[in-house]
């Protein structure tokens, strides 16, 4: 099947293949391998620096050098540092992280004592959302047995090496996935970003260096210690090394979670692995990066996956989020939905994103009610423009992206929206209308019984009428009618 036979299992290798409650199926995987060959073999220079020949970058949105980052944190002196794991995904239809700490959490401790010994840390912290309980559960159960086992604790595998993790919770704030707004909420400070410079490197938890990485970033190290820098990085592009899990969604026949290698085609993965559009309905966008990406077209299909590339395009990869949208959608209200839920998750701290971003919606919702105006769209695309060079952390800066990229690939939908009060995709409700067809309506009445509102009149054996005032466009009428008579006009 082309479904299994262009993915490639780094991060997700384990997922499904052992019990993540029991940490000797995970050693009989070669589970701390990799931790016991760097304690016994290298030095935390010798790691890191095939940490950096791998070319891995950080799979949580940033795609920043992950062994440049250990590095800068190396370099700092201080009595101590904290390795973090940022466990809090909250983007829209993205399940990654969550299902590799439900399905695979021991890859993740590893690698973070692999980033302590590495960086010089002693302490570890996994903020994870609450709203993850199974997570959370199986979480602890590993660090309980790793402890048991003498992975975690002091004098590792009989070194020098003393290393522990404990757990701080996230209350679901989208913004708190932002690193410096990670460790202010761990610190239990306000979840708001910080201004950087400083780095968390040189100055986070507690004010002390520390390393952040996200879930799939960490699931990835043990293997690139296992098999070797050169072994990973040949898989993928020449700027994206290794492979990319992303959580496939919306209107594909194939949903769930992937691993691809970087450089793999957006049609590869939406026709091949996904398996094409559901119900036979026509290909339209995909959203990846989630509400700080953009939506996609068809001309976009052929588009190499990678962090260049999606951004040149007008998206990003994010944290893995991938929405597909057919025919069926409105790329208007597509917008206006995320950029709800970045007016709801914002943290309020700058006014470009607390204000500009409410301003940008209202002005998006004026125009799915059919009522925006030329100008409206200009100062959309202004205000828009604002906002990404003013917000002070990457969800204000991001926020626009999907009115921006819409905008661009599909102005013909804010045109009709605008100057003809038509949702092509028959989505925004002010702007629709159902219609009865007189020649093919036989009066059977059918229609008028089911309406709650009574907004249909007619005799019996008649044409009927629908009231558009009185309408709510609930459907029903046409949902009922035996002789397609009724349509959306």
């Amino acid at each position: 099947m082309a479904k299994l036979k262009k993915q490639i299992r780094i991060a997700l290798r384990n997922c499904g293949f052992i019990n993540p409650e029991n940490i000797d199926e995970y050693i009989a995987r070669d589970g701390y391998m990799a931790l016991g060959k760097v304690l016994e073999t290298m030095s935390p220079e010798e790691t890191i620096e095939e940490i950096k020949k791998s070319g891995l970058r950080g799979r949580g949105g940033g795609g920043f050098p992950t062994g440049l980052k250990w590095e800068l944190t190396r370099k700092v002196d201080a009595e101590q540092k904290y390795v973090v794991c940022n466990a809090d995904e909250g983007d829209p239809g993205a399940f990654m992280d969550r299902s590799i700490l439900e399905g695979d959490p021991h890859s993740v401790i590893e690698a973070m004592a692999i980033n302590a010994f590495c960086t010089g840390a002693s302490k570890g912290l996994v903020y994870i959302r609450a709203e993850y309980p199974l997570a959370i559960e199986r979480l602890k159960i590993a660090l309980k047995q790793a402890r048991e086992y003498g992975f975690l604790g002091n004098n590792i595998f009989g070194s020098n090496f003393s290393f522990d993790i404990e757990i701080r919770y996230g209350a679901g704030a989208f913004v708190c996935g932002e690193e410096t707004a990670l460790i202010h909420s761990m610190e239990g400070l306000r979840g708001e970003p910080g201004v950087k410079p400083p780095f968390p490197s040189e100055k986070g938890y507690q004010g002390m260096p520390t390393n952040v990485n996200n879930v799939e970033t960490y699931a990835n190290i043990p293997v690139i210690i296992l098999e070797g820098a050169d072994w990973f990085n040949k898989i993928g592009t020449e700027k994206s090394k290794g492979t990319k899990v992303f959580a496939l969604a919306g209107k594909v026949n194939n949903v769930g979670l992937v691993e691809v290698p970087m450089g793999i085609t957006l049609r590869e993965v939406i026709f091949d692995i996904g398996g094409g559009i559901k119900d036979g309905k026509k290909f339209k966008a995909v959203q990846t990066g989630g509400p700080s990406g953009g939506c996609l077209t068809e001309a976009h299909l052929d588009t190499p996956i990678d962090y260049d590339n999606l951004i040149n395009a007008g998206s990003m990869m994010g944290s893995g989020g991938m929405i597909v949208m057919d025919e069926d959608d409105c790329m208007v209200s597509m917008a206006k939905f995320y950029l709800d839920f970045t007016v709801e998750e914002s943290c309020g701290k700058c006014a470009p994103c607390r204000i500009g971003n409410k301003r940008l919606y209202e002005l998006l919702d004026k125009i799915t009610e059919g009522k925006g105006t030329d100008e409206d769209l200009f100062k959309l695309r202004n205000l828009a423009t604002v906002i990404k060079d003013t917000s002070l952390c990457g969800l204000g800066q991001t926020s626009p992206n999907p009115v921006l990229s819409t905008m661009d690939n599909f102005p013909e939908e804010y045109e009709a929206h605008v100057k003809d009060s038509k949702c092509f995709a028959g989505q925004c409700k002010a702007l629709m209308q159902y219609i009865i067809e007189e020649d093919a309506c036989t009066g059977c009445t059918l229609c008028v019984r089911v309406c709650p509102v009574d907004a249909i009149s007619g005799e019996r054996k008649m044409a009927h009428f629908i009231n558009q005032d009185t309408c709510i466009k609930c459907g029903a009428c046409m949902e009922k009618c035996k002789f397609g008579a009724i349509y959306i006009g």
